[in-house]
């Protein structure tokens, strides 16, 4: 394993924003993986694709980007059991899914990171989560030493949520997941804009559709810096909902339980005046108010600065605090934003 000095993580992280770290790990075995995290002695960050991360100092800490490829593939009754390494760029396996009759992730498509990194956020659009089709995740344990098999249920997934941004926070990594995938396809369109008149629907016909909104919605992050949605939609309770919903009739909102709704973040963020905000080399995106642009390539510290006031407004209208969903990391490490206070 070739292990980097001073590495320029520029290009590491989709925000193009100007961060070194002192060494920089590429495992691609468990023992790389072992001798990397002995080296570091704890004190590293986990990098995926560096497409929801946000480096906030011009030093970072160490870094250990995990290389692990391959896919292995069993085929069970109705199903297939689709077992992915860490290493594999999310998009490029909707592809795959797709192309080989594997169902159940196209609504994912377009999806920026890497296939580790995807159960950590739970990620999830157009009325899909991974956790619909997650059967295990395969967690390499540091204390332990050894690779242990969680289900569904030990992963503890929530929305934008798991086990691994909880209490396996920095103690392992996710070497590989495996995916229980349909054989027949049965589409799932309830998500707003995926209506289609064609008869004979196909899994590529909604994974199409699915780029085409994505793309006309959220820009490239190689043409303009961006970490895409960077706040998660807010959830709130049945009495806020009633009180916001009588003075905002227009206000969208999606009922997630009888006592639980969730509220758009892009829609707050833009009526609160900051849809096509700029300053200081930052700002909000024209199109999509959930997107922080880095239009100058400047330091993390002013994406901050701006998240900050998108949150002071969205508070001091709504009364609801939004909630990063981009992980933050100064130079030692996992961090937050500075807790706004009334």
């Amino acid at each position: 394993m070739q292990i980097q000095q001073s590495f320029n993580l520029s290009h590491h992280n989709t925000f193009k924003v100007p961060a070194v770290c002192p060494q920089y790990f590429e495992p691609s075995t468990l023992e790389e993986l072992t001798e990397a995290y002995q080296t570091c002695k704890g004190n590293f960050y986990l990098l995926g694709e560096g497409s929801n991360t946000l480096f906030i100092d011009n030093q970072a800490p160490l870094i250990i980007r995990p290389k692990f490829m391959g896919k292995s593939i069993t085929t069970i009754k109705n199903a297939v059991l689709l077992t992915v390494s860490c290493g594999e760029n999310w998009h490029e396996l909707v592809q795959y899914c797709v192309e080989n009759n594997y169902y159940g992730i196209e609504n994912l498509a377009l999806i920026p990171g890497s296939v580790g990194a995807a159960p950590v956020q739970n990620i999830g659009a157009y009325g899909v989560e991974l956790s619909d089709v997650i059967q295990s995740v395969s967690w390499f344990d540091f204390s332990q030493q050894q690779v242990i098999e969680l289900d569904n249920k030990a992963c503890e997934f929530g929305y934008r949520d798991s086990i691994f941004k909880q209490s396996l926070q920095g103690k392992g990594v996710i070497v590989s997941v495996t995916l229980k995938l349909a054989k027949e396809f049965q589409p799932k369109l309830s998500y707003k804009g995926l209506n289609f008149e064609q008869e004979k629907l196909t899994a590529k016909d909604v994974m199409e559709r699915v780029i085409t909104i994505r793309e006309s919605k959220l820009p490239d992050p190689n043409k303009l810096p961006n970490a895409g949605s960077f706040f998660k939609n807010p959830m709130i309770s049945k009495e806020v909902y009633h009180t916001l919903i009588a003075k905002h009739p227009d206000m969208p909102a999606f009922k997630v339980t009888e006592q639980t709704f969730k509220l758009a973040a892009g829609w707050l963020i833009e009526h609160a005046g900051l849809k096509g905000y700029r300053e200081n080399g930052v700002g909000v995106h024209h199109n999509q108010a959930l997107v922080l642009v880095n239009y100058k390539h400047v330091k993390g510290l002013r994406i901050i600065e701006l998240a900050t006031l998108v949150m002071e407004k969205v508070q001091a209208k709504f009364g609801i605090l939004l909630a990063p969903e981009v992980r933050i990391v100064d130079h030692q490490g996992l961090t937050s934003i500075p807790e706004i206070t009334n």
